[in-house]
């Protein structure tokens, strides 16, 4: 490879190391064109699959800042750039490896740190990017039912409390407001004015004669 081609493949390495969300190198000895068409194909749109010449992908990694690559760029190698979720894409690989054991998982990136096979293989037992989101909107769900439920009772429990009060005066009027106490000490007054009234009439009458 002529060098002015080798300087472009190393900055195009350089980029997708340093733009993807993870990587992963692999392993592709003894895989057929037709198996790394089925890989491309199982891996979708989540991620691109390159075939690397060790040297130009050590100086890519080195170039983006990423260090401890060069142990796993042995043999063959292919990287599997993600740039969706790299569950999803983990997955794949994982199975794939174990339907075609040509493939192996020699280590990866993510975050900028290098990860073993193991590690890389770990990433395949989380939960998809959906099925984090699936969850989160349920328990947010779940949360503000429960909210609504809360800010719903108090005012059910005091329609409850004014109902039974209504009812309970329509019974018993004095229980609203001292009703009853009221009218009773207006009817006192009354009646205590009367005498006085006819006591002040007389004693003009006898003024008079």
């Amino acid at each position: 490879m002529a060098r002015p081609d080798k300087a472009a493949k190393v900055a195009e390495f350089a980029e997708a190391f340093s733009s993807s969300a993870a990587t992963v190198l692999t392993d592709y000895r003894g895989l057929t064109v037709k198996d790394l068409q089925n890989l491309r194909r199982s891996l979708g749109e989540n991620a691109t699959y390159a075939v690397a010449k060790n040297t130009l992908a050590a100086i890519a990694a080195k170039e983006a800042g990423i260090e401890g690559v060069e142990d796993t760029l042995v043999g063959p190698t292919a990287i599997a750039f993600i740039s969706g979720d790299v569950a999803t894409v983990a997955k794949s690989l994982r199975d794939f490896a174990k339907a075609n054991p040509a493939l192996v998982i020699k280590g990866g990136v993510m975050d900028g740190k290098f990860l073993d096979a193991t590690a890389v293989l770990k990433l395949a037992d989380l939960e998809s990017r959906e099925v984090l989101l699936s969850k989160m909107a349920g328990a947010l769900l779940a949360n503000l039912s429960r909210a609504a439920y809360m800010l719903a009772a108090p005012l059910a429990q005091g329609a409850r409390v004014l109902g039974a009060l209504e009812t309970a005066a329509q019974a018993d009027p004095s229980l609203i407001g001292g009703a009853g106490a009221a009218e009773t000490a207006t009817t006192d007054v009354a009646d205590g004015d009367a005498p006085a009234a006819e006591a002040d009439t007389e004693e003009a009458a006898a003024a008079a004669e």
